[in-house]
């Protein structure tokens, strides 16, 4: 079966396996997954991350969940830029998430990064994802 929209599916397996207070969850490899998940990464939302194959022999990505006294660390996980609506904003434009405690995650020209990046690099770009 034919994946739409593959970070919005990444997301899902994040939001539910932390509801279900899982250590880890494995998503299907891709490039873009990556790079999305070395920003949850660099802002502290993920212990990290690793590829490995898959239980069909397809490559994998296995990612470690972070949890803080038993609740999980990520609140709010948002995709905001659809297959059927894209967002893009410039780097004035970039929305702020929960007055700054948040994070926005933004394909630039540049290569995926948080908003502060993205501001600071001068960078607009599509939003991908709202993470709180």
């Amino acid at each position: 079966m034919a994946m739409n929209d593959p970070i919005g599916d990444m997301l899902t397996r994040i939001r539910n396996n932390q509801m279900r207070g899982k250590p880890s969850v494995e998503t299907p490899a891709s490039k873009l997954r990556a790079w999305v998940l070395d920003v949850l990464a660099d802002e502290g939302y993920i212990r990290g991350y690793e590829k490995i194959d898959g239980k069909d022999g397809h490559p994998a990505i296995r990612i470690e969940l972070k949890y803080y006294e038993g609740e999980p660390v990520i609140r709010e996980l948002k995709r905001v830029s659809k297959p059927g609506r894209r967002v893009y904003m410039g780097a004035n434009d970039l929305p702020s998430v929960r007055q700054g405690l948040g994070v926005s995650i933004v394909s630039t020209p540049k290569g995926v990064m948080s908003d502060a990046n993205a501001r600071a690099a001068n960078v607009g770009g599509e939003v991908l994802c709202t993470i709180f």
